[in-house]
């Protein structure tokens, strides 16, 4: 043989080599893509999305919602790090109404920065937190004044509102 005829029958090889491949693999997916045979039980969609894991999903998840009423709690880095803003949403409402109590002053606390951040009053818009009666459903925020950026993103903090209390909080 020779060297060219050697070469072109290398690359058939390849040639075929990959057909078969693509072709074993199309007829996989197309074969787990069908429904499931009669007997077997349908496969099991996903509560939750792999993309924004449950944060509380254990007993602290449990704590909030029978306890507070609430899920769902973040706490973000927003305005450039000017803002540290506490969102949580409400399951029920009167157990959740102390978190939206305007008697009670929130403050985010970080052990770390060694600082109490507290919810600004501006003149025109007063408090930036959410204070009407909560409704089950709904979700909630408010916004803690980060002047100087001592909060930084990652850091682990604290949210006390009256007799609330949420330890170790991952600043997002």
């Amino acid at each position: 043989m020779s060297k060219q005829s050697t070469q072109i029958a290398r690359m058939l090889w390849l040639a075929g080599f990959f057909a078969s491949n693509i072709l074993i693999s199309t007829a996989l997916a197309q074969s787990t893509a069908q429904s499931p045979a009669a007997g077997s039980k349908p496969p099991v969609a996903a509560a939750r999305t792999p993309y924004r894991p449950d944060h509380f999903a254990g007993r602290a998840g449990m704590y909030y919602r029978l306890v507070w009423g609430i899920e769902s709690l973040s706490v973000k880095w927003a305005e450039s790090g000017e803002m540290i803003r506490f969102s949580y949403h409400v399951l029920d409402t009167n157990k959740a109404k102390v978190l939206n109590d305007k008697k009670n002053e929130p403050s985010l606390i970080d052990p770390q920065a060694g600082v109490s951040l507290v919810v600004p009053a501006l003149e025109q818009v007063g408090q930036l937190r959410q204070s009407a009666t909560p409704k089950a459903g709904m979700s909630y925020w408010m916004a803690f004044s980060n002047s100087g950026r001592r909060v930084k993103r990652g850091d682990r903090v604290d949210i006390v509102i009256g007799q609330f209390r949420a330890n170790g909080l991952v600043v997002e």
